[in-house]
């Protein structure tokens, strides 16, 4: 491009020696000349901006070495924003710029100092007429006592900061000024720097030293490019204030106080504030969900994490390839008591009763025509009511499609999108009220920012760090929180009570010493799209009747639980991504509740989710995958509603629970965990073995003295107590495959109820019951193909086992040495025995069908006992039906059992037609599924030692 001959290169280098105001004239020339002057942006525009006295480096004070997008534009916001002082006026809005301009002609330039023409500030503002500008000559201004400013001027120090000191307190009464370039200092008898309360003062460029601001409404201000050193500001109702780019540092109390509701009576500069701020918001970033660290530490000792790891399953391999084999087998072998038991079981049967196994004509089943054989003897039983559901489980790639599908449902979502479905939270991010804090540096002090009494503040792109606390919002205050970064507080970095609330969102908030965000007292906020991360403590705590909304956000690297809900804390969870945390995922204590939905909970050192002490949460619609522990562990009195969760790929078991505990398990996946898909334990919490760093500075006491529900006033609405009793923990419609023990181990001292569940190819048996005092319910179930037996009952264990289908595992279909009944079963196709009753066992066993291809249909032997009618037994290929011990005929009555031979395949009257094959369940499913879950959560502590051997489990105990 040339213009007039000469080329572009040397336009640029004529214009960068001009001065602002020909700069402008310039651009109005022509369009080719207004592209010159755009050009300069990094040369002559930069000069401008960095030259002039009365701002300084555009991202001071966090980012002084990143570049502005624009450096005109950055000049142009400096420039109107210092402007803004002189646009009062009394005159009619279509005079405004002829009233500027008289202004302006008529102001007068006074100095004032040694040299000057006032030895003093004082003689100064009384010979100032309004608009003048008081020129503060180098030195140390002091004056002895309050100085009244009363009309409008302009108080500029010469030089460079901070050669310039003004030692004094100042009064406004008029309706504005501005300050520019001075170092404040307190006079000997106030700490208070500057108050008005009416009119709006402007600072640019100023420190402020030890001191206090202090503007009541109707009074306003803005702030910019100052330094707050041991220094505060304090709000008082106002309606609209402006700090930006400024540095607080090193204050003993809150660096920023906001009290009280902005006042509806505003001043005139409120609407011109309003205008600035808008035109100043920076554009919405989108935040990276992928976007995470690197597993390592930094120099500052801050916890880097590693991208989340992709928790595939290779559905139909016999092992899962979420776990490693070295791993895999260190950890089930804690888990082979129900393993060992079945391999002597096993030995003992065969030296004691070789007749079991010592028919000649066995000897053929291992031969090359062993399947067709069985296939002529196999009993069709796949149209019973779960036949859907195992299906859906034999069909590898339809499993693996749907843990894609749902990996892909609970993506993370952008701020942006968040915005565009919550108008609440749109209309929050966009609000201009109260305090509003651009790009400010808190550091290095006891507090950041204090909002109470129904105050409001808006923080963006402001950094937080080496404070006692960053925010604290109590008492119906409002805080909006946008792209902050908060770190390494001594105590939690955002603090909100006593029904505060606001919007929290795309921060990041990490390394803090208590939690990242504490939730408390009816307070209920909404957080989104926050990276919480490399806590020393938990991430989020919601403690006595805390609410809020939780949503989108990544949870990661916390020390202790990722969520933590306790004392009637009832939070809404959704959408996070909570992983890679040293403790449990969610943890829910202490009468906790609260609504967990669709979150991706995984890679975690604990359990998941932990559920203890009252916690009653709803856990629905989750992935819960990769632990190194437990999926889900429901603790010494747990409960909640544990609901259609994906539970799959944990080092531990897919759910623990204690017997004392009142959980509904209903409609969950819980496959290719390490161990037991479903664990009961009877061992209780160990309480009080808990490090002496669990607990720290960090007290719950008064939570814990105002937990009942009574206290709070919404409990009642919010989680009714009128929906129906927990009285027995409910195993229900879950689908319980590929772990790599038994599907369901029992070891409890409470009534059970397993109900309608899919227990289907775990590598041991489908369901071990080996301590039972009270009474386990086992009714409706499918229970198949597992590794080893279908139902193991131990002695002393009481059972009902009704309308089950046990098929086709790889021991007996049943074994028990317990007591109780066994009703209305179809066991059928098992590699060995159907049922086997052994030692003491005291069973009624009635109305079963039972068909085992290679051994007897029902077996008793030692001192087993009992009655045995009115079973339908269909001959296998060994012709073996009924074993009986001859030492207690009396005790043992053996009736009406029915015996039917395959004359030829797909005979009728040798099929499971009437009643069709169970588990036959009316309607297709149970409507006491809709158990009325509960509405709480629970919290994490110390890993207990022992790992999971006979009663135990790998999990976390509860602070």
């Amino acid at each position: 491009m040339e213009v007039s001959g000469l080329p572009a290169e040397l336009w640029q280098l004529i214009l960068s020696y001009l001065h602002l105001p020909d700069l402008g004239r310039c651009s109005l020339v022509c369009r080719t000349w207004y592209e010159l002057v755009l050009s300069l942006d990094k040369t002559r525009w930069r000069q401008l901006c960095l030259g002039c006295l009365e701002h300084r480096h555009p991202n001071w004070p966090n980012q002084p070495d990143v570049e502005p997008r624009s450096w005109r534009e950055a000049f142009k916001q400096h420039y109107l924003s210092s402007k803004t002082w002189t646009k009062n006026t009394q005159d009619p809005e279509s005079s405004n710029c002829l009233s500027l301009f008289r202004r302006r002609k008529g102001r007068r330039r006074l100095c004032v100092g040694a040299g000057g023409e006032f030895g003093s500030l004082r003689a100064a503002l009384a010979a100032a007429s309004p608009y003048d500008r008081l020129v503060l000559l180098p030195g140390v201004h002091e004056e002895q006592s309050e100085v009244l400013l009363k009309v409008p001027v302009e108080i500029v120090g010469q030089g460079k900061l901070g050669d310039v000191a003004l030692l004094v307190s100042v009064d406004q009464h008029c309706p504005t000024a501005r300050l520019c370039n001075v170092v404040f200092m307190p006079a000997r008898f106030t700490s208070v720097l500057y108050k008005t309360t009416s009119g709006y003062v402007q600072f640019d460029n100023c420190n402020f030293e030890s001191g206090q601001l202090q503007i009541h409404a109707p009074g306003t201000c803005q702030v910019k490019f100052c330094t707050f050193s041991q220094s505060s500001i304090y709000l008082r109702s106002v309606a609209l204030c402006i700090l930006e780019n400024c540095e607080f540092t090193g204050s003993e109390n809150a660096s920023v106080t906001v009290e009280g509701c902005p006042s509806s009576d505003r001043n005139w500069a409120c609407k011109h504030l309003a205008v600035l701020a808008k035109s100043c918001t920076a554009s919405m970033r989108e935040p990276d969900p992928a976007d995470c660290p690197m597993a390592k530490q930094d120099g500052s000792g801050e916890l880097l994490l590693g991208p989340v790891r992709t928790c595939e399953i290779v559905v139909g391999e016999e092992r899962s390839s979420l776990l490693s084999a070295a791993g895999g087998q260190a950890l089930l072998g804690s888990a082979q008591e129900d393993s060992e038991f079945g391999e002597n079981l096993q030995a003992a049967k065969e030296e004691e009763y070789p007749i079991l196994d010592s028919n000649s004509s066995d000897s053929d089943l291992h031969s090359d025509d062993e399947e067709d054989a069985q296939a002529t003897y196999q009993l069709p039983y796949q149209g019973h009511s779960l036949s859907h559901t195992l299906a859906d489980i034999m069909d590898n790639r339809l499993q693996s499609n749907r843990l894609h599908a749902l990996q892909k449902d609970l993506k993370l979502k952008s701020l942006q999108q968040e915005l565009q479905q919550d108008k609440e939270a749109q209309s929050l991010a966009n609000s201009l009220q109260g305090c509003i804090v651009r790009q400010c540096l808190f550091r290095d002090g006891k507090g950041g920012i204090f909002i109470y009494s129904r105050g409001q503040a808006k923080l963006e792109e402001s950094i937080f760090r080496d404070l006692t606390y960053a925010v604290r919002c109590i008492q119906n205050s409002k805080v909006i929180m946008l792209r902050n970064d908060i770190h390494h507080c001594k105590a939690s970095g955002i603090f909100l009570r006593l029904s505060a609330g606001g919007l929290i969102a795309d921060n990041n908030i990490h390394s803090n010493s208590e939690a990242g965000l504490d939730i408390r007292k009816g307070a209920n906020p909404l957080v989104l799209c926050n990276k919480i991360h490399s806590g020393l403590r938990s991430g989020i705590v919601v403690v006595g009747n805390g609410k809020g909304i939780i949503r989108s956000n990544q949870i990661y690297g916390n020390k202790e639980a990722g969520i933590y809900i306790l004392y009637n804390g009832n939070p809404a969870v959704s959408g996070n991504h909570i992983f890679q945390g040293l403790a449990a995922g969610i943890a829910v204590n202490e009468n906790g509740r609260g609504q967990i939905t669709g979150n991706v909970i995984c890679e975690n050192q604990w359990g998941g989710a932990d559920i203890r002490h009252g916690g009653d949460p709803v856990l629905r619609n989750n992935l819960i995958s990769c632990g190194y522990s437990d999926g889900v562990v429901v603790g010494e009195r747990g409960k909640g509603l544990i609901e259609g969760n994906a539970i799959y790929g944990n080092k531990g078991c897919g759910v623990w629970m204690t017997s004392s505990s009142l959980p509904h398990l209903v409609n969950n996946q819980i496959s290719h965990n390490s161990i037991y898909g479903v664990a009961v334990f009877c061992r209780k919490d160990d309480a009080g073995d808990y490090p002496p760093s669990q607990g720290g500075s960090e007290s719950f006491q008064e939570e814990r003295e105002g937990a009942g529900g009574e206290n709070d006033p919404n409990s009642e609405e919010e989680h009714p107590a009128a929906r129906r009793p927990i009285s027995v923990a409910l195993v229900e419609l879950n689908s319980i495959n590929h772990n790599g023990a038994a599907g369901l181990h029992v070891k409890s001292s409470e009534a059970l109820n397993i109900i309608a569940n899919v227990i289907h190819a775990n590598r041991n048996g489908g369901v071990a019951v080996l301590q039972s005092s009270q009474l386990t319910r086992i009714a409706n179930n499918s229970i198949s193909c597992n590794s080893r037996g279908g139902v193991l009952v131990e002695a002393e264990c009481q059972v009902e086992l009704r309308g089950n289908g046990i098929y086709e595992n790889s021991s007996h279909g049943i074994v028990s040495k317990g007591e109780g009944v066994i009703v209305e079963n179809d066991i059928i196709g098992n590699h060995r025995c159907g049922l086997q009753l052994l030692q003491a066992a005291d069973m009624k066993v009635t109305k079963n069908r039972i068909q085992s291809f290679q051994d007897y249909g029902i077996a008793l032997l030692d001192e087993a006992k009992g009655l045995v009618q009115e079973n339908l037994i269909f001959q296998g290929r060994s012709k073996k039906s009924i074993l009986r011990p001859m030492s207690n005929a009396e005790d043992c009555v053996i009736q009406n059992n029915m015996l039917l031979t395959f004359k030829k395949r797909f005979d009728m009257e040798c099929m499971l037609i009437n009643p069709p094959a169970r588990p036959h369940i009316e309607g297709g499913a149970l409507g006491s599924c809709t158990a009325a879950g509960g509405q709480r959560v629970s919290s994490i502590t110390t890993r207990v030692d022992g790992g999971c051997h006979n009663h135990g489990s790998i999990f976390c105990t509860i602070l």
